[in-house]
């Protein structure tokens, strides 16, 4: 494949997702000439505002849905990718015993093939030859993620098929998926045990130990791309979605020095490939370039 654009797909879940789960690596990638797109599956209709600084939104997803265009155009921006709405509409959280039924119509309601569909003619159209998305379990419990990853790799397995979905343009066959992993207790409690070791305040302890004693079990680890350089680009996407994100919050506890020093990496599960790889990796697009593809 001399000679042609290498492409990644990155399927998420809602605005804000984006920039907390593989930023880094969608802005290196970028920076480096590679045609990054984000798929955001919902609008985030039904988010909350968790910045307690940012005031109020008017009330009712349409209102919200408005905010998070906003938002989501600044930190494509601040990430130097294209982005792209599949046009599903938030699920919420459900919370309580029992859990509410979702919301009439929500993304997580859609039967997959109705789910799928969009993604599948995007792949077709994009034509990546990577795509990053969530493990089964949705990286957590949330309706849209675990459904993201459902759509995800039912666009991964129909995308090359002509007799799948027909009318969903030319086929297309992505050459590998990748799992985010952006928060492994491994790389939580390395965090934490250096922030206390250097007299900082850390947020983690608590996190940590509610991990353990759920006994969540840890996915592999295959793929440690290195993006400390781009952790600047990713900062101002999460700033830039400011009703989801607080700056003085979780997400910008660690000194970036010590981030930089201790976990310059972001990582990620090769769920599947079509080309020969060698494991461990730090390149998504390692064996791509020998694919002719």
């Amino acid at each position: 494949m001399t000679g042609e654009r290498l492409r990644l797909m990155a399927v998420h879940a809602h605005p804000d997702d984006e920039s907390s789960k593989g930023a880094a690596t969608t802005a290196k990638y970028a920076a480096e000439g590679v045609d990054v797109l984000v798929v955001t599956c919902t609008g985030g209709e039904r988010g909350d505002v968790l910045n307690p600084s940012y005031g109020t939104v008017e009330p009712g997803i349409e209102a919200m849905r408005a905010v998070r265009r906003v938002e989501m155009a600044a930190a494509a921006q601040a990430l130097g990718v294209r982005q792209h709405w599949l046009g599903f509409v938030d699920s919420g959280l459900p919370e309580g015993d029992p859990l509410p039924p979702l919301p009439e119509g929500c993304f997580a309601a859609q039967p997959l093939e109705v789910a799928a569909a969009p993604l599948v003619a995007l792949v077709r159209e994009f034509r990546p030859h990577v795509i990053t998305t969530y493990d089964p379990t949705g990286g957590y419990p949330h309706p849209d993620h675990v459904m993201t990853h459902k759509v995800a790799v039912e666009a991964w397995d129909a995308a090359a098929d002509a007799s799948r979905y027909p009318d969903a343009g030319e086929p297309w066959e992505p050459l590998k998926l990748y799992y985010n992993h952006g928060f492994s207790l491994v790389r939580m409690r390395a965090v934490h045990d250096a922030l206390v070791a250097e007299g900082h305040p850390s947020p983690f302890g608590d996190w940590i130990d509610s991990r353990m004693a759920r006994e969540i079990p840890e996915r592999e680890v295959t793929t440690r791309v290195p993006v400390a350089d781009h952790f600047e680009a990713r900062d101002a996407a999460l700033r830039a979605h400011a009703t989801q994100i607080d700056p003085d919050g979780f997400f910008f506890s660690v000194p970036r020095e010590l981030e930089a020093r201790l976990w310059p990496t972001e990582e990620y599960e090769l769920a599947a490939s079509r080309v020969p790889v060698t494991l461990p990796e730090d390149d998504l697009f390692a064996g791509v370039g020998e694919a002719g593809a």
